[in-house]
């Protein structure tokens, strides 16, 4: 969808994690092709276990992933997410009080394109 998120605004997304989720995303960028935050809690990974990946993506090239191995999101239920530009840095807030941070690879100022698809049911997402 498009919308105008800028430095210092907040994306506030609302939802249900679904009881057998795999995993969900919220991307934000500039397009499809252009990610500035790539935000994907995995809730099965070969490797890990449940993580929190982040990456950004550039003319549909990925960039190296950030692993987060403590992913306290749980499957079924609902969950209360906040996701900022602070300037050099993205901050993904989580229900219990953790911070996810991830670089602004792209120096993004403005993010006009947000997805949000997966393991998660949307029900409301607000931009302050």
């Amino acid at each position: 969808m498009n919308v105008h998120l800028r430095v210092g605004d907040r994306l506030k997304v609302k939802g249900e994690i679904m009881h057998d989720a795999e995993r969900f995303q919220i991307d934000l960028g500039s397009g499809a092709d252009d990610l500035g935050l790539h935000f994907n809690p995995r809730f099965h990974d070969d490797d890990d276990g449940a993580v929190l990946v982040c990456n950004s993506k550039t003319d549909g090239s990925w960039g190296d992933e950030k692993r987060e191995i403590h992913n306290p999101l749980q499957r079924g239920t609902d969950v209360k997410l906040v996701l900022k530009l602070v300037g050099d840095m993205f901050e993904v807030e989580l229900p219990n009080g953790q911070e996810v941070q991830f670089p602004n690879r792209h120096n993004m100022d403005v993010i006009s394109y947000i997805k949000i698809v997966g393991d998660f049911n949307l029900t409301s997402f607000k931009i302050c």
